[in-house]
């Protein structure tokens, strides 16, 4: 698989000046649509250099230097970095997560420290690292610790209906917080791997849960059920706990947004936890602070003495709301109840300090229930746990619901929009190891080097849908699309069977981009493409591909493959430095115009045609091995270029009168 490569620099006034001539409307578009800073004072990326900077070696250790035990609390950590490291595309948090999850796992699989035998659903959370770094690496070490963590699932403990028990040593007892160790790692491993059996047994988990801890009063769920009712914090009629904590519904909360996140759309059970989300949520809007945002401890007791405002389970709530709104699960008016939680924690939670980072204040270390000494569930046990500062309970949600902030803001952008990827002319596949045949190369799906899933997920942050487009292009399936990308046309060295771009397909994408579709056209080296065909319809819009190949880069001299974008580029306006590798030079003709050359060279270029919007480039360049970070030199920016052309994108995309 090729990668991207080398310099390319116009000067901006060559830039303004040939786009000028054109006088063309949609050149303000063009200069002004991408000014967006991305990410430089997010919270989500301050809280976590905070993290990393108290524990610079890995989560592997604790601030005194001494060796961690296998725990939910790094799991959910490690979560909070990985989402860190898709939303900005740099590899600090990927080698932090990988060095960290390594000092737990040998190649056979093993986890240090863990012990199948404790049935501990705790345990079972940091299996979602292994997850993702399996999807990302494929070693097959991570399979084999998250398929010892599925094997406990099997065999773990359970109530008479079928739920889990939170912990062997907590026998007949189902607690909020085990729901979020167990069910968003079960739910993500039985999507990767088929499982759909599996679904009915996770959705069953909340379903039971609801329907034994609910209180039908407030809405809000206790913190804990005890079907035996043997123990001393168990009501002895319905075996709930007395309390409602934070924590634990924030757990609960969080458990059911990340699940369906995994859950099959048309499974039947799917609606019954929509449901039971959607009643949650009105509950707990409903004990938020009306004057701080936050919620607190003990979530009903407002004006309880000794009550406080607790960072860990606010975080959860922010997180959970927002997210809601943004899948769909929670009308929009949820996110004036986010935005409020959100600054009433800025406000009550975080400090900075004299270095620059940044701390959060009020998560409680631990509640439980029963155990040595003995957990009543009382109003005045919540009260008396002690409050840490930057408590990874808290850190964790805090970065997530800090996310979900940042995408809340960037939403409007492709709102309503679909960005479909042509998956007709470029249709390879290779066999894995079991010998099974799968679809790869330039897709939203593959999550390896050679796949769009990062981009994918760009997309989706600017509020966009992404589509496939595996038949030929027609006007009703265009119709469909704002955005339609085509990359890379196979040759027959690719492909047996290639499918050709035709003369009706020319003719059909042209009318549609005239309607104004956005198009996106992609190409590569002249050796690793399909030129004859595919310059059929680029020079319908006046560019296009030579056969001059450019930034050849010779094994890992990066800077063979650099461009430097020119200062207020009117695409790239948050991007100075960018690797493309091995493309194809553009010939272009009026009225489409340049917007990147180098040494001669045009590289990049654009043109309205009729209400629609064209951008060409001879390479495949924003595929995932070249915006995660892993392999170029840190003053690479092509994650932000990605965001840059996606916004540009979206942002010309207009509703086709067709659609």
């Amino acid at each position: 698989m090729k990668s991207p490569q080398q310099s390319f620099v116009n000067p901006s006034a060559c830039v303004f000046s040939s786009l000028k001539k054109t006088g063309l409307i949609f050149t303000a578009l063009l200069l002004f649509s991408s000014r967006i800073s991305f990410g430089q004072s997010a919270w989500s990326e301050k809280m976590a250099a905070s993290v990393m900077a108290s524990h610079p070696d890995s989560l592997a250790y604790s601030e005194e230097g001494k060796k961690a035990h296998w725990d939910y609390e790094q799991g959910l950590m490690l979560k909070a970095l990985e989402r860190v490291f898709l939303r900005t595309g740099d590899a600090k948090y990927y080698r932090y997560i990988v060095k960290d999850i390594d000092s737990f796992v040998d190649e056979k699989g093993n986890i240090r420290t863990y012990k199948a035998e404790d049935y501990n659903t705790d345990n079972i959370t940091g299996g979602r690292a292994f997850l993702f770094l399996y999807n990302e690496t494929r070693k097959e070490k991570y399979k084999l610790a998250a398929d010892l963590l599925r094997k406990q699932l099997e065999t773990q403990p359970r109530t008479k209906e079928g739920g889990f028990w939170h912990k062997k040593r907590y026998p007949y007892q189902m607690w909020l917080d085990g729901l979020y160790m167990a069910e968003p790692f079960y739910a993500e491993y039985s999507k990767m791997f088929n499982d759909q059996k599996a679904f009915d047994d996770i959705a069953n988990q909340f379903i039971w849960m609801e329907k034994n801890a609910r209180d039908p009063k407030t809405g809000l769920l206790y913190h804990g059920w005890d079907e035996s009712r043997q123990q001393r914090w168990a009501d002895p009629k319905t075996g709930v706990s007395p309390n409602f904590w934070d924590r634990s519904i924030g757990w609960y909360a969080m458990a059911l947004v990340d699940v369906l996140d995994y859950f099959p759309e048309n499974h039947p059970k799917r609606p019954e936890l929509v449901a039971i989300f959607q009643r949650l949520m009105p509950a707990v809007v409903r004990f938020q602070d009306p004057k701080e945002g936050c919620w607190y401890q003990v979530m009903d007791k407002l004006n309880g003495k000794g009550n406080y405002l607790e960072a860990s389970g606010s975080a959860m709530f922010v997180y959970s709301l927002a997210k809601g709104v943004r899948t769909g699960l929670l009308n929009k008016s949820y996110m004036a109840y986010a935005e409020k939680g959100f600054k009433g924690m800025l406000k009550n939670f975080i400090e900075t300090d004299a270095k620059g980072f940044i701390h959060l204040n009020k998560a409680v270390s631990v509640s439980g229930l029963g155990g040595e000494p003995y957990r009543d569930g009382s109003y005045e046990y919540y009260l008396k746990e002690p409050i840490r500062k930057d408590d990874f309970k808290g850190t964790g949600p805090f970065i997530m619901a800090s996310i979900e902030m940042e995408i809340a803001k960037e939403q409007s952008v492709g709102k309503g929009k679909t960005v479909g990827l042509d998956y007709y002319f470029n249709n390879e596949y290779r066999v894995t190891k079991n010998g099974e045949k799968e679809r790869f190369h330039y897709i939203w799906e593959d999550r390896l080097d050679s796949g769009y899933w990062t981009w994918g997920n760009i997309f989706q942050d600017y509020g966009a849908k992404l589509a496939s487009v595996p038949q030929a292009p027609t006007a009703a399936n265009l119709a469909k699309l704002d955005v339609y990308i085509i990359v890379d046309p196979d040759t027959p060295k690719e492909t047996a069977k290639p499918n050709y771009i035709q003369p009706e397909h020319v003719k059909t994408i042209s009318n549609w981009v005239k309607d104004g579709g956005t198009l996106v056209l992609f190409a590569n080296d002249s050796s690793n493409v399909e030129l004859t065909h595919f310059n059929t319809l680029a020079k319908a819009f006046g560019i296009e591909f030579t056969y001059k190949n450019r930034n050849m880069v010779k094994n890992n001299v990066y800077e063979q493959g650099k461009f430097i974008i020119p200062e207020h580029h009117p695409i790239f306006g948050n991007t100075k430095k960018v690797f493309i590798k091995e493309l194809a030079t553009l010939s272009v003709k009026q009225p489409a115009r340049a917007v990147l050359s180098e040494g001669g060279d045009d590289v990049m270029a654009v043109t309205k045609y009729g209400k629609g919007t064209v951008f060409v480039l001879g390479d495949p360049w924003i595929y995932n091995e070249y915006l995660n970070g892993k392999r170029l030199p840190t003053d690479f920016e092509n994650f932000n270029a990605a965001k840059d052309l996606s916004k540009w994108l979206l942002s010309n995309a207009r509703k086709k009168t067709g659609k």
